[in-house]
């Protein structure tokens, strides 16, 4: 290879190794402390990364919030097919192991969404996507407002289950707590899968 190539694509390299840390550090901090407790300082100091790059690549801590709640998010909408995507949130957001990690998105969203800005970037960067998904599932006129609801009672079993550990709830079994919600949403959303899929 020329030897005048080899340095744009190291830096190209460096670049996305660099965003990659500053969006691992967020998700860990807003999940740690919410939005407004979190400085884009802290973020930097996390990712080992001068603060100046984080707003060379994300502009705003509004920016960069949405950026790290959407990567977690658009995993899950890439990677399922919209009649298993509740199944799977399901086993994410309940898996005892997930309920330690503190970058959960549903850490986030809920120590977040008291804050005007960071609420709208969940709403344009994963709400309305998640809605529209599960929107699908259903041929009823309000399709929309059936998986608006549905979206609300995952953050609400999110609340009580994660944030406030609320008994039994939080100690339920998963697979027990997944299949009851997964029977209950088909009376919404009809095509939507009630099998649970297994662990990973």
């Amino acid at each position: 290879m020329p030897e005048h190539e080899a340095e744009p694509r190291s830096r190209r390299r460096d670049s996305a190794a660099t965003r990659a840390a500053l969006l691992d550090a967020a998700a860990e901090l807003f999940g740690e402390r919410g939005f407004d407790r979190t400085t884009v300082r802290d973020i930097a100091g996390r990712a080992g990364v001068n603060q100046a790059l984080l707003f060379r690549y994300f502009g705003s801590k509004d920016a960069l919030f949405a950026a790290a709640m959407a990567r977690r998010g658009r995993e899950l909408l890439d990677d399922s097919p919209a009649e298993q995507l509740l199944g799977r949130v399901l086993r994410q957001m309940l898996d005892n192991e997930s309920l330690k990690l503190i970058d959960h998105p549903m850490y986030a969203v809920l120590r977040s969404s008291g804050h005007d800005h960071a609420a709208t970037a969940i709403r344009q960067e994963l709400g309305e996507e998640y809605a529209s998904a599960l929107a699908a599932l259903t041929d009823a006129e309000d399709a929309r407002v059936r998986a608006d609801l549905v979206l609300a009672w995952l953050l609400g079993i999110a609340l009580l289950r994660s944030v406030h550990g609320k008994e039994p709830l939080a100690s339920a079994k998963p697979d027990d707590v997944a299949g009851h919600v997964l029977r209950a949403v088909r009376v919404l959303l009809e095509r939507a899968d009630t099998e649970l899929p297994p662990a990973e």
